[in-house]
């Protein structure tokens, strides 16, 4: 059976987020292709056209590339997270640990950094695509912009959400520590092999930032149904 798509668009739109994520998980079409039990043709060719996947080849595709189904579908993606959100008569709120914290993070994806800018009487917020490396956090950014002028090398905030807008639930982590750049050799060597991460903005952007973090804090909102 056919998976069922509310609009050509989110159909249309799957390839280009397949080939974002796999590029962000530094995955070949052919590496991806063993993972989710396909050929690396079909792989290449789901990239570059509308594909009409079944609902079984969806999720394969998504545990090989770490996500969820919905997010290759863009899913809600115009709107922001919660609007379709229902009223959840028994919310749970439950503080995470910080190895918890790190276990959520760890497969990388979209996070944010805050820094605060000198003069600025409110915090700078950029996306940023990380992966973690090791027990930091590593992104790429443009060696003389904003990040790289005022964060990278001083205390930042980086914060990583998950929501289900249907159900209320979600989780929320907050990593705070020292930025820092990445210039030893051998060291930035080690990272472009285990944390291939790609820039979330276009144009050349070719340096590392590692946070390290100092605290990491978190919380998960759950729906706790009625016996």
């Amino acid at each position: 059976m056919n998976l069922s798509n509310d609009s050509e668009r989110a159909r249309g739109d799957l390839g280009r987020r397949v080939a974002r994520r796999r590029a962000e998980l530094g995955l070949s079409q052919e590496k991806l292709a063993e993972l989710a039990g396909m050929a690396a043709g079909y792989i290449d060719y789901l990239e570059r056209n509308p594909p009409n996947l079944s609902r079984g080849a969806l999720d394969r595709l998504a545990e090989a590339l770490r996500t969820s189904p919905e997010a290759l579908l863009g899913a809600d993606f115009d709107e922001p997270a919660g609007a379709h959100g229902t009223r959840v008569p028994l919310p749970r709120l439950r503080a995470l640990d910080s190895q918890e914290c790190m276990e959520l993070i760890s497969a990388g994806g979209v996070g944010r950094v805050a820094f605060t800018v000198p003069g600025e009487s409110a915090p700078t917020v950029l996306p940023v695509n990380f992966l973690v490396a090791g027990d930091g956090v590593v992104f790429r950014t443009a060696a003389h912009g904003a990040i790289a002028r005022y964060a990278a090398s001083g205390q930042v905030s980086f914060q990583v959400d998950r929501l289900d807008g249907a159900m209320s639930e979600g989780w929320s982590v907050l990593v705070v520590g020292r930025a820092r750049p990445v210039y030893e050799p051998a060291e930035l060597s080690a990272l472009r092999a285990t944390a291939p991460v790609q820039p979330w903005a276009p144009g050349e952007r070719d340096l590392f930032i590692m946070i390290v973090p100092a605290r990491v804090t978190g919380r998960r909102v759950e729906n706790e149904a009625p016996l």
